[in-house]
């Protein structure tokens, strides 16, 4: 075989017979994808390992005969947007082993999860709490609102909430974990969901208001956005009891 079809054999999966046959092979060439396969596999197997331990708290439930619904949100910080939560259930057919925290992903691994999330999860739903509304309760309830929202929306019960260190308010048993999208996978799936659909309303927002590069900042308080707020004002789905946009409301558009 030569180097290039040794190549890509080597990107799909290979026999054990075959590698001891290119282990014996004497080409330098050869044994450089060797050891560049075999880093590739190790480096997969770790992945996997970690998708199987954030199954945890999953299982709990699901030895019970019971489904759980993970919760997460996004939007907490930005000075524009509303704030977006998701819930999912997934169950132990769950096979997305690039799903995690969706901070640990690119804009494109996101993009690429959503609709599979969407494909494999039992339910999925999501929820959403305006600028107004935060400005009226404080970003804090409007977030557990929005994440209320999301659960009660599944079209599906769940039996207990894994929630990203919140109490979300519904009555459900709920198992409140810190970094909780890097440990559960249910919560991590709905980190994805909830990003992804922010980021496209905030993209929408731009069609509208295009001078304050909602599709870079997502609302966020860069120092272009600050620029922007300061030469036109705030919009109405800015956050006006947001500091700096406070600032700004006498120039408000």
């Amino acid at each position: 075989m030569t180097i290039k079809e040794i190549k890509e054999l080597l990107k799909n999966n290979v026999s054990t017979e075959q590698l001891e046959a290119l282990a014996a092979d004497p080409r330098s060439g050869v044994q450089k994808l060797l050891v560049s396969y075999h880093k590739r596999q190790a480096k997969l197997l770790k992945k996997k390992q970690s998708f199987l331990q954030r199954f945890n708290y999953e299982k709990k439930f699901w030895q019970k005969g019971q489904l759980v619904a993970g919760v997460d949100e996004v939007g907490r910080g930005p000075l524009a947007g509303p704030v977006v939560t998701a819930a999912v259930i997934i169950d132990q057919n769950f096979d997305l082993i690039d799903v995690n925290d969706s901070k640990k992903l690119s804009p494109e691994k996101r993009l690429k999860l959503y609709p599979k999330i969407l494909s494999e999860a039992v339910s999925v739903a999501v929820g959403v709490k305006s600028a107004q509304v935060i400005d009226e309760i404080n970003i804090y309830e409007a977030d557990r609102q929005a994440m209320a929202q999301a659960v009660c929306d599944l079209d599906i019960k769940p039996a207990a909430l894994l929630v990203d260190a919140m109490n979300v308010p519904v009555d459900l048993p709920q198992i409140k974990l810190i970094k909780g999208d890097a440990k559960s996978n249910s919560i991590a799936a709905a980190s994805i969901v909830a990003k992804v659909f922010r980021d496209k309303l905030m993209d929408d927002y731009a069609k509208i208001y295009p001078q304050y590069d909602f599709p870079k900042n997502a609302g966020y308080g860069t120092q272009e956005h600050i620029a922007a707020l300061k030469k036109y004002g705030p919009t109405p789905i800015h956050r006006k009891t947001f500091a700096p946009v406070s600032d700004f409301l006498n120039n408000c558009k």
